[in-house]
């Protein structure tokens, strides 16, 4: 499975390039992941595959469970996604804006506190890693 997660901005605190670089190494027994950084939204659309299959995370989103991402998003992608890379977009400090909330096939909150963007990149990642371990049934995630 393709996965490519699409931000707005750099990392550049060298803790969270750090845990970006440990969810990275961790992903890659799942999945091809790409990280395209853009300078703003127009450049993070523009970066996107025509057809990506695109979510988002975003503050008006719905606030789902790992269990929910996992089936209902990368099984579901993984199933019927019929090979089409699947992009996870970040926006920066302001958010999204419309035009990648009306491409998004979902918007995904990760609850109703504000969260710097630079850090739900981070939790991004753990919710990818969450959700195909599983996928696979191994133990990581625990009930």
């Amino acid at each position: 499975m393709k996965v490519i997660l699409a931000v707005v901005g750099k990392l550049k605190l060298p803790h969270l390039v750090a845990a970006e670089d440990d969810y990275r190494k961790r992903l890659r027994a799942y999945c091809t992941l790409t990280v395209h950084e853009a300078a703003d939204e127009a450049g993070l659309v523009a970066a996107l595959p025509a057809g990506a299959h695109l979510y988002a995370f975003d503050e008006r989103g719905d606030a789902i469970t790992s269990h929910a991402f996992a089936h209902d998003i990368l099984g579901h992608e993984q199933l019927h996604g019929g090979g089409a890379p699947v992009a996870f977009a970040i926006g920066g400090p302001d958010g999204h804006g419309d035009a990648v909330r009306a491409r998004a096939r979902k918007l995904i909150a990760f609850g109703r506190l504000t969260i710097a963007h630079r850090l739900v990149r981070i939790l991004a990642l753990e919710q990818l890693y969450r959700g195909f371990t599983i996928l696979r049934g191994e133990p990581y995630h625990r009930e």
